[in-house]
């Protein structure tokens, strides 16, 4: 057994056909928690993590003793680079770091599972018969997509050709996806997810 979705035509949102849908993939429960791990890891992993700052070993200068260690009145220092001077490096510098955190595949897949099934109960996950665009205009792109009324929406296909390529990057509210590159960020993210017949199979296989 599976769960039957109309496929719908783009231009007018007529039903054009049907498919039908694994449950294993889109009939599952919401696991809020593993969810939010899973946006979690994704968020941190897209943190640049470049930012550098220089320690007293990193700032130049500094090799003799500004003055010597009595006498003077002033309080006693051993260099210019330490971090108590203006020119003196940070006394806890920021380095550059990794902020990705590990999920294990089993985890993976659980979750985006979660969130395809919750898209579809929720009628945010749209089945289309298929999409071709003659130009890679972004017009007829911004009117295929316009009756679906929606603030933001990701398109997934299984293949991202020239001509859809050119015509979505400049249309905001809309992010095309491969099906080997989904976003859990944005899908979650998102009013309206559509899909196409042909990606909606190949991503049944690659969560099988």
């Amino acid at each position: 057994m599976g769960l039957q979705i109309p496929a719908l035509n783009i231009k007018d949102l007529s039903v054009a056909s049907s498919v039908v849908a694994s449950e294993e993939i889109f009939g599952k429960p919401f696991n809020e928690t593993l969810v939010h791990q899973l946006v979690t890891k994704y968020l941190a992993g897209s943190r640049a993590g470049t930012k550098a700052q220089k320690t007293r070993s990193d700032v130049s200068g500094g090799g003799a003793k500004p003055w010597r260690q009595k006498g003077t009145g002033r309080a006693r220092s051993g260099t210019t680079r330490s971090p108590v001077w203006r020119t003196g490096g940070v006394a806890f510098a920021a380095r550059p770091r990794n902020y990705d955190q590990k999920l294990n595949r089993k985890m993976f897949r659980t979750g985006l599972v979660s969130i395809l099934s919750e898209l579809l109960r929720q009628d945010r996950l749209i089945v289309i018969d298929s999409l071709s665009l003659e130009s890679a205009k972004t017009k007829e792109l911004s009117l295929k997509i316009k009756n679906f009324e929606a603030t933001r929406s990701v398109l997934i296909v299984d293949v991202i050709d020239d001509n859809l390529a050119l015509a979505s990057r400049n249309i905001t509210s809309l992010n095309v996806l491969e099906v080997n590159n989904l976003n859990p960020v944005l899908l979650v993210g998102a009013d309206k997810v559509i899909i196409t017949k042909d990606a909606l199979k190949q991503l049944e296989e690659r969560l099988a």
